[in-house]
């Protein structure tokens, strides 16, 4: 057509007159080719080329050639005769061009005796494939179906096995049908699920068509496909010189042999008729117009078109009042116009000649179209939003207004609604475009498979969470050398997406296994929950091995990692772990076999080794008690320390190896999931010197971590030693013997008292520090306070001064009068002359004198006074609590027993003399548990010496007299004490 001056094509579709006219502006300009569609229309001033659907050509317009594509479907009920008009009446002025199936042979023959026939014959085979299920279907297929319920199903079921499927119909709009042919033919995805929609006009790289049914709804009814249009859709496997396959799918019976033959040598049954209707129309009148309409044809290989929807939509019109407005050749002619309007909703006759009647009035009486109407029919469909069912039944709506203002002075703007309508068009279009991909392609799943054909593209991209993306589709998690691939609804051929993207990662893979193999211990972690982590990914963790400080190392990771990359990460993080443990562990590791200690102290030693640094005094005291103060040397030289309680390595205690020693222990004994294991460790980095003890934990764990269980909390052994050591000195300390004031804490009877230092070093007080005492094999004596004596002076205005006094003359007291005044009561009768009566009150508040006393501070002090007056709730009584070792008297002092002076008593025998014990060296501390005073002696339970004396109660009057009573000398008033203060304050105040 281009060699020509001018030139003219009609199309069957209009995707392919779009695509035609992009091909003809690309050779001679934009401004030399015209697009004629029934929903566009792109003319320039003066075009040479005109491409046009066949139903838009415009036939007054002479060119130098004009060429009709897919001439066979001149047998088409709804389009036929409109071909067929244009095989026998559009000509062009030098040449004229058939192109068409061989079928069309034979009639064209008889129609147009002296055409040139020629024939093309096809490059590639055609071979039938047989049946096979929708998911074995080959890669790059077009499988068949002829409804959109059909469509939509297979199109998910691809999705879900095989990755996606692009979906082309033609009831889809041009755009959003280029848009999916586009999704296929970028490789995005290798099935295309279509309707008979690309038996013509569409040129794609498709290698087998699978019919999934044979049979289609035709308008009228449910029909067998023919051979030649089975032929048409098969034909679109393999293209020029590339040999293409069919079969049948989903269900669908085989074809028999004689079929099969046919669609393989493209020997079809030639066509015998065409579909025709009269185009010399009479527009005098409807009735006119009808009659001519009902003409049939003269010749026999034409047959009369049955009654298409224009004709339909002209009786419609005919017979309302509409019918009326339609005068003359005019009237007649514009009504026929509107008849033609395309029925692209696929609505009822009724509703559809009701637009048209619609249309027809406005153009008769306004002579346009009204845009108030047509702008709410417009803005109707002009949302986006929906499903796609939703969006296609809008797609149909707006093409149907697209029509209308394509029309010539149809319309008042219509350029301006041309624009409008195209742009909703094209925006449902891309909507619809969307909605189909994200129901029937799984885009990670189709750029996975491209991945794998083409290794060209570019490599996977893995960002610091371990995502994986492959042209920015997340495919899945990489941590150290294990994939998760991800997951979405509906996936089913897992094992097929696993697959392919293994092989996507493989090569990450392979160069991770490189870099570790060389990587510094620095990159290496090991956590708490028993895992080899490297730079923060796991890659192996610590299972069982066959002793405690060598386990196995398991090594995390995909079938991807094997041979030689497999064995160079195992024997790397090996080396790492064997050195990290004798690192971390180097004091322990060393009593395995030190070289300087023998006999009872090397098994000592391997003991502490055995027990990952930590060893309970209990356990070895009778070859601790054996060692000689050289040997603990030598042990000391190691790291050893012998506390009171335990036996350890204080460098050991420390929170690094405490946690190694934790999961070696754990692999050995309940495994590194147990209660406890990840939770200790995080404790023991906090600080806390004890804590609350979990029930549900191991308490041997406890004690591996460096903690011993006391009571209800677990306490730091070392701090427990520091305990001990506060402790010690306490009990040992003789109150009567002591010079200077006495430290904190000090009792008598080999006792002492809980201080702030004791509960603050633990952590604890109250109840939870006497646990942990009384798991110590401590007891408690516990004996009431003395009342305060001035503890009513909250009732007396001078108690704010004596208060102050007290607190500015803290030792004007004499140590011998002040025992009076502890006692309040028994002293009271003796003060009662010299100290003032406010005293008295808070002796003795039931005297006469004290109502009087209230009643002159209530007036001094109403708030003080209303106060007093109110009964003082009882105060809970106060208790000193003196702790001493169990088996021993509290209140008995062992050093009554001392030794006696040379010459005083009777002489020591020589024989009886025992041999000078040995002296513990400094800094090393008592074995508490083989004291006297842990193993106490049977408390006697007989009567006492003084139990059978009779009480004074039994002796008579005589007991009560018999000594006489002697005066009481009263003591002198000390003018400096406080009392004679608070008296001459009394006084003035008085005054």
């Amino acid at each position: 057509m281009l060699a020509h001056p001018s030139g003219m094509i009609g199309l069957p579709l209009r995707l392919l007159a779009r695509e035609v006219y992009q091909r003809c502006v690309e050779r001679v300009g934009e401004q030399a080719v015209a697009l004629v569609t029934g929903e566009e229309r792109i003319v320039p001033p003066k075009p040479r080329y005109w491409v046009c659907t066949v139903e838009a050509m415009p036939m007054d317009i002479r060119v130098d050639c004009v060429a009709i594509d897919e001439i066979q479907v001149a047998t088409d009920f709804d389009r036929g005769h409109v071909f067929t008009d244009r095989i026998l009446n559009a000509r062009g002025m030098s040449e004229t061009l058939l192109l068409g199936s061989a079928t069309m042979e034979p009639v064209i023959r008889r129609l147009l005796p002296h055409a040139d026939i020629v024939d093309r014959p096809r490059f590639s085979q055609l071979t039938y494939a047989g049946s096979r299920k929708i998911s074995r279907q080959p890669a790059r297929s077009a499988i068949v179906a002829f409804s959109a319920r059909q469509v939509y199903a297979i199109a998910e079921l691809i999705r879900r096995e095989r990755g996606g499927a692009a979906v082309v119909m033609g009831a889809l709009s041009p755009r959003t049908r280029n848009a999916q042919v586009e999704l296929y033919q970028n490789g995005d995805v290798d099935f295309l699920v279509a309707t008979d929609a690309i038996g013509m006009g569409l040129n794609l790289d498709i290698h087998h068509v699978a019919f999934a049914d044979d049979s289609k709804f035709d308008g009228h009814t449910s029909r067998p496909l023919t051979a030649a249009e089975l032929g048409q859709i098969a034909g679109r496997a393999g293209r020029h010189a590339r040999n293409g396959t069919f079969g049948v799918t989903g269900g669908t019976e085989g074809f028999d042999e004689e079929m099969v033959v046919a669609l393989e040598t493209h020997d079809f049954e030639p066509v015998k008729v065409l579909q025709w209707r009269n185009n010399r129309l009479d527009f005098s009148s409807i009735n006119a117009l009808r009659d001519s309409l009902e003409m049939v044809p003269e010749h026999r290989s034409l047959t009369r078109v049955p009654v298409a929807t224009d004709q339909h939509a002209l009786e419609f019109v005919s017979r309302n009042e509409a019918g009326q407005l339609a005068r003359g050749l005019d009237g007649a002619r514009l009504l026929w116009e509107c008849c033609q309007i395309p029925d692209y909703q696929g609505i009822s006759p009724a509703n559809h000649g009701e637009i048209v009647t619609r249309i027809y009035s406005d153009l008769v009486k306004r002579h346009h179209v009204n845009e108030d109407w047509i702008a709410e029919q417009v803005r109707f469909c002009d949302n986006a939003s929906g499903d796609i069912d939703t969006l296609s039944n809008r797609i149909r709506q707006i093409r149907t207004w697209t029509f209308v203002a394509n029309r010539k002075n149809w319309l008042a703007d219509p350029s301006h609604w041309r624009e409008k309508t195209r742009d909703i068009e094209d925006r449902l279009s891309d909507a619809l475009h969307e909605r189909l991909t994200q129901r029937f392609v799984d885009r990670r799943t189709s750029v996975l498979l491209r991945h794998l054909k083409d290794k060209r593209m570019v490599s996977p991209e893995i960002n610091e969470r371990g995502e994986v993306r492959l042209e920015g589709h997340l495919i899945g998690t990489l941590e150290g050398f294990r994939f998760t691939l991800a997951r979405n609804d509906g996936d089913a051929d897992i094992k097929g997406l696993r697959a392919a993207a293994d092989q996507v990662v493989a090569p990450e893979i392979h160069n991770r296994a490189d870099r570790l193999a060389g990587a510094p211990n620095e990159e290496f972690v090991l956590a708490t929950d028993g895992r080899l982590r490297w730079k923060g990914d796991i890659v192996a963790e610590l299972v069982e091995g066959d002793a405690l400080y060598r386990p196995r190392i398991l090594i995390l990771a995909d079938e991807s990692l094997t041979g030689p990359d497999l064995e160079r990460v195992q024997d790397r993080l090996s080396l790492w772990l064997r050195h990290h443990i004798n690192t971390v562990l180097e004091g322990v590791m060393a009593l395995e076999a030190p070289a300087d200690l023998e006999g009872a102290a090397r098994g000592i030693a391997f003991q502490l080794f055995e027990h990952l640094g930590l060893l309970p005094r209990s356990q070895v005291a009778d070859e601790v008690k054996a060692l000689d103060q050289d040997v603990r040397g030598k042990m000391r030289k190691l790291g050893i320390k012998f506390g009171a309680y335990h036996i350890y390595l204080p460098l050991s205690l420390k929170p690094a190896p405490r946690e190694l020693a934790l999961i070696l222990f754990a692999l050995k004994n309940g495994g590194v999931r147990q209660p406890g294991v990840t939770d200790i460790p995080h404790i023991v980095l906090s600080g806390r010197t004890s804590f609350v003890v979990d029930p549900e934990v191991d308490t041997r764990l406890y004690e591996i971590a460096g903690f011993k269980v006391a009571g209800k909390r677990a306490v730091r052994v070392d701090i427990l030693e520091r305990l001990a050591d506060i402790i010690r000195p306490l009990i040992a300390l003789d109150p009567t013997r002591h010079q200077g004031e006495l430290p904190a804490g000090a009792a008598e009877g080999n006792g002492f008292r809980v201080t702030v230092e004791m509960t603050s070093l633990l952590g604890c007080s109250g109840e939870d520090f006497s646990s942990i005492l009384n798991s110590l094999g401590y007891r408690v004596k516990r004996t009431p306070k003395m009342p305060v004596p001035a503890a009513a002076a909250e009732a007396s205005a001078e108690a704010p001064a004596l208060e102050e006094v007290l607190t500015e003359n803290p030792a004007t007291i004499d140590p011998v009068d002040a025992a009076p005044v502890e006692a309040v009561p028994d002293a009271a009768p003796a003060l009662e002359a010299d100290i003032p009566a406010t005293t008295i009150v808070e002796a003795a508040p039931e005297e006469a004198a004290a109502p009087t006393e209230v009643a002159e501070v209530a007036a001094a002090e109403p708030a003080a006074a209303a106060e007093a007056a109110e009964p003082a709730a009882p105060a809970e009584p106060e208790f000193d609590e003196v702790w001493s070792p169990s088996g021993k008297r509290p209140d008995r002092s062992r050093h009554e027993h001392r030794r006696r002076p040379e010459g005083e008593g009777q002489q020591a025998r020589p024989d009886r003399q025992r041999p000078a014990a040995k002296r513990r060296p400094e800094g090393e501390v008592q074995d508490l548990s083989k004291a006297r005073h842990l193993n106490p002696k049977v408390k006697f339970e007989g009567k006492g010496r003084n139990d059978n004396r009779r009480p004074d109660s039994e002796k008579g009057e005589r007991a009560r007299f018999e000594r006489p009573i002697e005066p009481r000398k009263e003591k002198a008033f000390d003018p400096d004490s406080p009392f004679a203060k608070l008296a001459a304050l009394r006084d003035r105040k008085a005054e």
